[in-house]
């Protein structure tokens, strides 16, 4: 699988927006300035990802867009879903008959790819924050957070 710009950029905004003290709405201007991304699509995403349910608009002079639920309960695998992101089925393939090996191979990368969908879902929006900053901890980085 190869996360696009579209799913990167959708990851580094609700990263962006876990960081808002108590998850409060931030503009999509200060999450396209804070992560250097385009504004225009950087809204297109975060529509999708409020139809999907993970995210809401918050109206008026300090709205913008903030988590729907905690960072624990948004999974990598719904971020990359609800913007169009899937990871690719196996091309169609049937084995020779004769060929066990074939059988074999073929098995193996069902289940891989099964594993890999259940991976997906099982990392939280919370597991990569941590992630993020252990990583930025061990380079010796400060505080600030830019995906």
């Amino acid at each position: 699988m190869k996360l696009t710009t579209r799913g990167h950029y959708s990851v580094k905004a609700l990263l962006d927006l876990s960081l808002q003290p108590g998850y409060g709405p931030a503009s999509v201007k200060a999450i396209a300035q804070r992560q250097d991304l385009p504004a225009p699509y950087l809204e297109k995403l975060l529509i999708e990802m409020r139809r999907a349910g993970l995210v809401q608009s918050i109206r008026g002079v300090q709205g913008g867009y903030q988590l729907a639920r905690s960072p624990a309960r948004i999974s990598l695998g719904q971020i990359l879903e609800a913007v169009g992101e899937r990871v690719e089925s196996l091309p169609d393939y049937t084995p020779n008959g004769s060929q066990a090996e074939d059988w074999v191979t073929l098995t193996l990368w069902k289940r891989l790819h099964q594993k890999l969908k259940e991976a997906l879902y099982s990392i939280s929006l919370e597991d990569l924050y941590y992630d993020a900053r252990s990583w930025q901890a061990a380079q010796g980085e400060e505080t600030s957070f830019i995906v």
